[in-house]
């Protein structure tokens, strides 16, 4: 982080969290942030699910939900971008103050409620972009609906012509049962209906699955054989949190997800039980925690191929994308790897 980040950085954290996200997504779009593009490093390049990436280190869902700032985003060092939610119908989402920085314990707790302008405006948003790495929308459903999965399947055809990949998110813990649809028979007819929508269209996107990290093995199991059998491309591992254990903040109790350093050793756990549960035959995105290069390593030896980071931005700025993807080259280097994909599932074992 230069000395211009930092006190950037430091600006933003004397407002409330949720305007200095606004006010860091309007300063990124006015081309305030880095523009060196994505890190490219011969190690590091991968291809996930269909799409060549420069590297494996990828901008999570929920920091540009409206695809604001998706340009200059691709310009920051990430290998790839996930914008949104997007719901069908634009929603204001839960009352304030609904975003709380807990830096004691370098984590984030937010209960947004899928907040966002609706997938016309953001699919026109990314219609008017131009990235220079892949960028995926993360599908959500309204609070109101009566039948999410139309939901689902209505913002992706929406946005399909503008988007590289698509993620089923059933996991965020603030929009009411949203995450029943985790359960086996919820979950198989939403995938069902997904997946024939994503069929319909002219040119099929790779579809990525999100999940909660408050898992137990049976949910897993089912999971993992609902995924295969529907032939889904991905599973993200995972989002935010209910757990409160070991926190220290005074804000700790406060309702919604809990992301950050906190997350890490939970998700990544989860991340490896997919892993094994899959045979090591689904491609994983693992999220949660991520906040250095060692953070990126052990999610990618624990089975992930590709990592996201979201919250530890909060903390060290939007520099840490590049800081990440150059220290994980170091570590592949240091380890005999020529490409980060040798590296993947090395360490699974030890997080069962």
């Amino acid at each position: 982080m230069n000395v211009l980040e930092r006190a950037g950085l430091w600006g933003l954290h004397r407002f409330d969290p949720e305007t200095a996200h606004g006010l860091s997504i309007k300063a990124l779009a006015a081309g305030l942030g880095p523009r060196h593009g994505p890190v490219r490093r011969p190690r590091l390049a991968c291809s996930f699910a269909g799409l060549s990436l420069a590297n494996p280190v990828g901008l999570a869902a929920g920091y540009d939900k409206n695809a604001q700032a998706v340009t200059a985003l691709s310009r920051t060092g990430f290998g790839f971008l996930e914008v949104g939610a997007a719901t069908p119908r634009p929603q204001t989402g839960n009352p304030k103050p609904r975003l709380f920085r807990l830096t004691q314990d370098r984590a984030v707790i937010n209960r947004f409620g899928f907040n966002n302008d609706g997938v016309d405006a953001i699919a026109a948003r990314l219609a008017a972009a131009s990235p220079l790495v892949p960028v995926g929308l993360n599908l959500g459903a309204n609070k109101d609906s009566p039948d999410r999965r139309m939901d689902y399947g209505h913002v992706l055809r929406t946005a399909a012509p503008y988007i590289d990949f698509a993620t089923i998110n059933i996991s965020s813990p603030n929009t009411e049962k949203l995450r029943d649809l985790q359960g086996k028979a919820a979950l198989q007819d939403l995938l069902g209906h997904v997946t024939a929508a994503n069929a319909d269209l002219d040119a099929p996107l790779p579809l990525f699955l999100k999940v909660a990290p408050d898992l137990d093995d049976a949910d897993i199991s089912d999971i993992a054989e609902l995924c295969l059998s529907h032939a889904i491309d991905a599973i993200i591992a995972t989002n935010t949190t209910l757990d409160r254990d070991g926190l220290q903040s005074d804000q700790r109790d406060e309702t919604g997800g809990l992301s950050g350093a906190p997350l890490m050793e939970k998700s990544t756990r989860v991340l490896a039980k997919f892993s094994a549960a899959t045979d090591g035959q689904m491609p994983l995105v693992g999220v949660g925690g991520v906040a250095s290069a060692e953070d990126a390593y052990a999610k990618i030896r624990a089975g992930a191929t590709l990592v996201q980071l979201y919250s530890a931005m909060v903390y060290q700025g939007i520099s840490l994308a590049r800081d990440i993807a150059l220290g994980l080259d170091a570590l592949l280097a240091r380890d005999g790897f020529d490409s980060v994909t040798q590296a993947v599932g090395q360490d699974v074992d030890k997080w069962l």
